[in-house]
Parts: structure tokens; C-alpha cells; sequence
């Protein structure tokens, strides 16, 4: 009955600031390597995810409670800092948009609903993955088990082995996060895999479908003066050249930051940089120095 108890941390009240937090960080460190154990599943998952969204399927993220909001976070990110239509990536939530900024009640429960959501939106060559920590949320199970029979691509993202979720999907993950410095409802360590497994995920993707060069996202948006400082070092790096010429090069290009380091890196004009590209697929490589 011990064994979902954490040996270091049952003395955690009695402990300094400082113990606590190096507590915490050790547990943190260890799931890491733990997470190392799911990387074939997540490799998996990236090569078919990205099969469908080069043929023109899109990515669901689908939850309920904190795991729908770790999924609107990381969904969040991915249109400005890869430059991937927002219709791309989508949320199916527990309580639509509006849980997110709503205590955790039990939309979870609502199957009626999930089934509603993906029967409107969720095409057979579109990929859903559903966040759960319990592996068993009403509403996660219902949105899964819709999917698969559209013909969807379905993926698990839960640290509860053996959980229903896990039997539901074609793949699924399920890093080991027992047992939580601090046992109840708050899953600290359970949280944080989620978390780093679906940024894992996610951005592997978005690298496998070429929107990255090196290790540089050069199709990000410019949308304010952080970015156009970013976006010059990019051009700075991939091209070689000096803070001046890339931004020089980036104006000339209108924000187009993989032009901006063929116009930098080449001194030509802005169609020929264009039409170079769009003759290697879009892809820097081959086309400027290593």
C-alpha cells in the first residue's frame, strides 16, 4: 500500500525551502530518463502524424481539464514559431473554449459532446491525439474511440499504464511518472511528461515537415520587434553575414526569413531566391554553405 509513496519526500513538511526544491528537481531529472524509455512510440507517432499532414491531413489535440490546456498551450505556439496554418492544428476540449479559463468542474464527463465535436470536424486522414494523466476521462475515451472509426489516426498521451486510453489508440505513449514527490489530485511529475512529451512531439513534426533549417525555424512570423531580432539572427547564422546584410536582407525579402538567407547568402534578387526555392521544395539545403 507504500508503494505510491515517495520515500525521499515524507518528511517534505519538515524541510528547508531549499530541500524541497532539490527534491523536486531530482524527481524532475529522473523523469527525464524515464521518458527516454518512450522515444520509439513518439518517433512512431511523429513519422504517421506527419504522413497525414503531407496529404493534407491536420492534428487534433483532444482532452479534457489541464490536459486540454497543456494541449492549447503547445498548440498555441506552433503557428507563429513554424508558420503552419492555425486550421492545422486544432483543440477538441472538454467544455469547449471557454473551460480554459474555468476551474476544473467535470466536462470531462461529457461523451455526448466529444462524440458531437469529432463527428463534425475530424476527417479519416486527419491524426488525433488525446492527453490524459488517468488514461480514462469519459470524454477522452469517447473522442478516441469516434476517431478510430472514421479511420483516424489515433495517439495516447497518458501516465497510467494499463489505462483504457492506452488499449484505444494505435499508438500509445505512457512515460512512468510514479511516484509524485506530493501525493493527491495535483500530478506534478505527471504534468510535466505530458507536457514534454507532446512539445516532443509536436515539434518533431514540424521538423520532419521542413520547417526548420538547421536548427533554426526560418518559416516563423514576424509579428513584433523580439521576432524581427530573431528573425536577423537566423539570417546572421544560416548565411554567414553580419547583423547589416541580414537586415538588409530580410527587408528586401518582406519578412521572408529563408529568401532573406538565400538574398544575404547569394546577393540576388528577391524572385530569384523564390524561384530557387520553390525549385528544391523549399529547402535551404543544397542551395547556400553548410
Amino acid at each position: 500500500m507504500q508503494k505510491d509513496r515517495l520515500t525521499s519526500s515524507r518528511d517534505i513538511d519538515l524541510f528547508s525551502a531549499v530541500e524541497i526544491v532539490r527534491v523536486i528537481q531530482y524527481e524532475d531529472r529522473r523523469l527525464t530518463d524515464e521518458l527516454q524509455e518512450e522515444s520509439r512510440r513518439i518517433a512512431h507517432a511523429v513519422d504517421e502524424i506527419v504522413a497525414r499532414l503531407r496529404d493534407g491531413g491536420r492534428l487534433f489535440y483532444a482532452g479534457a481539464g489541464r490536459s486540454a490546456r497543456i494541449a492549447m498551450l503547445d498548440a498555441s505556439t506552433l503557428p507563429q514559431t513554424f508558420g503552419i496554418p492555425q486550421s492545422t492544428i486544432q483543440i477538441i476540449a472538454a467544455g469547449g473554449a471557454e473551460s480554459f479559463a474555468q476551474p476544473d468542474d467535470d466536462p470531462g464527463q461529457d461523451e455526448h459532446a466529444a462524440i458531437t465535436e469529432v463527428n463534425g470536424r475530424v476527417r479519416p486522414h486527419d491524426a488525433v491525439v488525446a492527453i490524459s494523466a488517468s488514461g480514462e476521462t469519459p470524454f477522452t475515451i469517447a473522442a478516441v474511440r469516434r476517431a478510430n472509426m472514421h479511420g483516424s489516426l489515433t495517439v495516447g498521451i497518458c501516465t497510467t499504464p494499463g489505462a483504457t486510453l492506452t488499449r484505444e489508440v494505435d499508438i500509445p505513449i505512457v512515460p512512468s511518472t510514479e511516484p509524485e514527490v506530493i501525493l493527491g489530485p495535483r500530478d506534478h511529475k505527471g504534468l510535466v511528461a505530458r507536457m514534454m512529451v507532446l512539445s516532443t512531439l509536436s515539434t518533431a513534426v514540424m521538423i520532419r515537415l521542413n520547417r526548420v533549417h538547421s536548427n533554426l525555424a526560418v518559416d516563423m512570423a514576424i509579428r513584433g520587434n523580439g521576432d524581427r531580432v530573431l528573425a536577423n539572427r537566423m539570417v546572421e547564422y544560416a548565411a554567414g553575414v553580419d547583423s547589416p546584410v541580414a537586415t538588409t536582407a530580410l527587408e528586401r525579402s518582406g519578412g521572408d526569413i529563408r529568401a532573406a538567407i538565400l538574398i544575404a547568402s547569394r546577393d540576388i534578387p528577391l524572385e530569384e531566391a523564390r524561384r530557387l526555392l520553390d525549385e528544391n521544395q523549399k529547402r535551404l539545403r543544397g542551395l547556400i554553405p553548410d
